[in-house]
């Protein structure tokens, strides 16, 4: 099997997004075919060459902001056939580009406090969540607007309404997933987000 080679992309002004980081990238490197390349907070990386050699980005940030031509690289990777998954802040950052929450497919509305919540699988078919049902994960819930053609994976109800927790979609020849789970280091070591993570950058990247 091919080595998938993945950007892990961390930044911004929220978060513990360096030790986040640093889980993500502890696990991605003990799964045997990745090949982990991790940029913290420094953009240029999607406006350099380098990112071309990269089938998928996983992209933990939140809030920011992003210049003209950071965006048109990033949504240049994505167009052009490779693979996106956003992590929980993803849908709070660049709060004033409406090209990046197009491709992204929502943004941040508000969230209770962490606390447990129970997730249930929509689509146990799809390759992100098959063979996954229901589970309870101790994470910092988002409420978000988002665009009603992403096709929902598993959501989980707030104020008896069911909310997004994980969504595809297609952003020209790429796709794109959005993973609402990782709010500290302790939630993203939760074995259901892991599992669905290491399979959204493999659906994502098309391989």
């Amino acid at each position: 099997m091919a080595n998938l080679h993945t950007l892990l992309f961390t930044g911004g002004g929220v978060h513990d997004w360096k030790g986040c980081g640093a889980v993500l990238k502890e696990h991605l490197d003990a799964v045997p075919d990745f090949d982990v390349t991790h940029v913290e907070d420094d953009l240029d990386i999607f406006v350099s060459p380098e990112v071309n050699a990269f089938d998928s980005v996983a992209f933990y940030y939140t809030v920011g902001e992003i210049g003209d031509h950071h965006l048109l690289g990033l949504l240049r990777f994505v167009t052009g056939g490779k693979g996106f998954v956003g992590i929980h802040g993803a849908t709070a950052s660049f709060k004033q580009c409406d090209e990046y929450r197009a491709m992204i497919g929502g943004y941040l509305v508000g969230h209770p406090r962490l606390r447990p919540y129970m997730v249930s699988v929509v689509d146990p078919e799809h390759p992100i969540t098959q063979g996954l049902s229901e589970f309870v994960v101790t994470d910092e819930q988002y409420t978000m607007n988002y665009d009603p053609r992403v096709s929902v994976l598993a959501n989980a109800l707030y104020q008896g309404e069911p909310h997004p927790v994980v969504w595809t979609k297609n952003w020209g020849q790429g796709r794109v997933v959005y993973l609402a789970q990782g709010h500290n280091p302790d939630c993203c070591r939760d074995s259901h987000f892991l599992l669905m993570l290491e399979r959204s950058l493999r659906w994502s990247a098309q391989a």
